[in-house]
């Protein structure tokens, strides 16, 4: 029973490095991308794949970037001549992160002290976007964040204008993901640039997000684009594929984005339902590629 066992399990890890292998090869024959937007992807969606099989992969299907990473792994995508089109949030003692950040002033010291310490490291590197987040409301109300936010972030601006790097605050949903988060609606982001009253600082606009706060994604965009300096996508609702199983069209949010001039990256963030994960990720990419 113990060998048979054994058997099955290194049949079943064999069977997984041949699917890997066999997208692998896929990918390096994939069609030209278009050229009218920068491919990016999450790597966090795709637990079980290895930064350097991503990489791999991620070079035959169009990627320029797979992103949300550190420093640490910076080195690794520019082996495979990839970029990081967004830099993780750097954490200090629990600050930095969805919950805990720039709405509140007694956070300020330590964000400035670690945002210090990355702005010229992804300048270094050529990452352009540096993320970040409000925090939660935790009892705050929205225009004392929006105040705190800005008073925050106003201290990193004569860095990230020095280091030509920008800061970039995610949309988040507060519906379904990320109960209480302040920065919720398009709105409060873009008064939130415009009080920091700087170019290199800009928003996230989460195109899964803003879809289950405040609906009209094409319209926002239309409206709000110079204040955008990323995308994001995702399945609403599920934050799956991005297919035809979900309420969004993405080629018409593309197209959209497009149109505004916009030449930065869009980033595939939905979690793979299928199987082949990679193929969900090459098929989102071509989704996207209008």
């Amino acid at each position: 029973m113990s060998s048979r066992r054994s058997l099955l399990q290194s049949a079943a890890i064999a069977a997984t490095a041949q699917s890997l292998a066999t997208r692998l090869d896929a990918a390096s024959q994939a069609a030209p991308m278009k050229g009218n937007i920068l491919h990016s992807v999450c790597k966090w969606c795709y637990p079980k794949i290895s930064l350097e099989d991503l990489c791999k992969a991620g070079k035959g299907i169009g990627l320029s970037s797979i992103e949300l990473l550190g420093p640490d792994d910076w080195p690794t995508l520019a082996k495979h001549g990839l970029t990081c089109a967004i830099a993780t949030a750097p954490n200090i003692d629990g600050l930095g992160g969805i919950a805990k950040s720039f709405n509140r002033i007694e956070h300020h010291d330590k964000l400035v002290q670690v945002y210090s310490d990355w702005i010229p490291k992804a300048a270094a590197a050529g990452v352009p976007n540096l993320i970040c987040f409000s925090g939660n409301r935790d009892g705050l109300d929205d225009q004392k964040g929006l105040e705190n936010c800005a008073i925050g972030l106003k201290r990193l601006m004569p860095l990230v204008e020095k280091y030509k790097v920008n800061l970039v605050m995610e949309l988040l949903n507060s519906k379904v993901n990320h109960k209480d988060y302040q920065c919720d609606h398009t709105a409060w982001g873009v008064e939130l640039c415009k009080r920091v009253g700087s170019e290199r600082m800009k928003l996230l606009y989460d195109i899964y997000h803003m879809q289950i706060m405040e609906g009209d994604v094409i319209a926002n965009i239309r409206q709000y684009h110079p204040y955008f300096a990323h995308y994001h996508t995702g399945g609403v609702p599920g934050r799956n594929e991005i297919d035809e199983s979900q309420e969004l069209y993405y080629p018409a949010i593309v197209k959209a984005i497009v149109a505004t001039g916009f030449k930065g990256f869009i980033a595939q963030e939905f979690i793979p339902k299928r199987s082949d994960a990679l193929g969900s990720l090459q098929q989102g990419i071509s989704i996207c590629d209008v």
